[in-house]
């Protein structure tokens, strides 16, 4: 998973394939247990990518979005949202939710 460290570096990174990025506070004890699902997650899926936001560290991109719970998930292909998920999820109904949302 890569953690975003800058607007431009998001937006970059979010251009092009299947995305889900995660809007998470280190303070945030769902956040700290979703983390583990989505590596998992992410090693088990080829076309996928996941990127981690800091809201703390980003606030102008958690702004952008509208965040104002967390975990946040949001999912992107090929730089447009198109789903998203709010708290915590167990792994396999993330699965269901990327089947539902990317096919």
């Amino acid at each position: 998973m890569l953690h975003i460290e800058s607007k431009e570096q998001f937006y970059e990174e979010i251009k092009n394939g299947k995305v889900i990025v995660d809007f998470f506070a280190t303070w945030c004890a769902p956040c700290r247990m979703l983390s583990p699902v989505l590596e998992e997650i992410e090693k088990e899926t080829e076309d996928l990518r996941i990127l981690k936001v800091n809201v703390d560290d980003l606030i102008d991109l958690a702004a952008d979005f509208q965040v104002s719970s967390i975990p946040l998930l949001l999912f992107f292909q090929d730089g447009k949202k198109i789903g998203e998920s709010l708290g915590y999820l167990p792994k396999q109904s993330i699965l269901q939710k990327i089947n539902t949302i990317f096919h």
